[in-house]
């Protein structure tokens, strides 16, 4: 098993998508606010939390909203996104992730999310893979959000392993910078140029076993 010990896992874009939830639900609300949301800027409220994208998106429509009205529109586009969150099934796990993670199991690493997202757990319940997991450190969890390394550090407590036993699976480069921040092995999932400061970078889980630990 060599150095590994826990792999810590984002959930958006790496076991599910659900981007694509976030962002119908974000465009609705730019909507709502009398301004439009394209998917190209959609990319920039990857990986970050609910308030810090409500103020990216506040800035680009050129909106001030008091704290009352922020609150407001906040809890509107989760339900909003939880409504698109209910309809979800097992079938939507990306390719290739479930039987990583099992693999990961079977093979003895602990497993670990680390979203910033605070449905986690509901998400992990509807596609049936919250089984698989030792621990679940979610957005209810954290105080400090990506880039920071806080989401991982507190799985590495969790799962008991020392930050250079642990290797983050991150879509987005907000999460490998938190990985590294936190003194972990980073496997960027997705486009190896946006995604180059990770220690390895594949484009999903098809066809990739436990040799890609050998690297680390």
């Amino acid at each position: 098993m060599g150095n590994i010990k826990s792999c810590l896992f984002d959930l958006d874009g790496v076991i599910v998508d659900t981007a694509k939830y976030h962002y119908k639900a974000w465009k609705r609300l730019c909507n709502e606010l009398g301004f439009d949301l394209t998917i190209d800027e959609n990319e920039n409220l990857k990986g970050i939390s609910r308030a810090e994208s409500l103020d990216i998106l506040l800035k680009k429509g050129n909106v001030r909203l008091s704290d009352e009205k922020r609150e407001m529109y906040m809890e509107r586009k989760n339900n909003w996104y939880l409504e698109y969150v209910e309809q979800m099934s097992p079938g939507e796990a990306l390719p290739g992730s479930l039987d990583f993670l099992k693999a990961c199991k079977d093979a003895g690493y602990k497993v670990a999310l680390g979203s910033s997202s605070k449905n986690a757990l509901r998400i992990l319940e509807k596609i049936d893979v919250l089984h698989l997991f030792d621990a679940v450190i979610d957005g209810t969890k954290v105080s400090k959000g990506k880039p920071d390394p806080q989401t991982f550090t507190l799985g590495a407590e969790a799962t008991k392993a020392h930050p250079s036993e642990c290797v983050v699976f991150e879509d987005s480069i907000a999460g490998i910078e938190a990985g590294i921040a936190g003194g972990m092995y980073t496997v960027g999932v997705g486009d190896p140029e946006t995604l180059e400061r990770a220690n390895l970078v594949i484009s999903g889980f098809e066809n990739v076993g436990l040799e890609i630990f050998e690297k680390f």
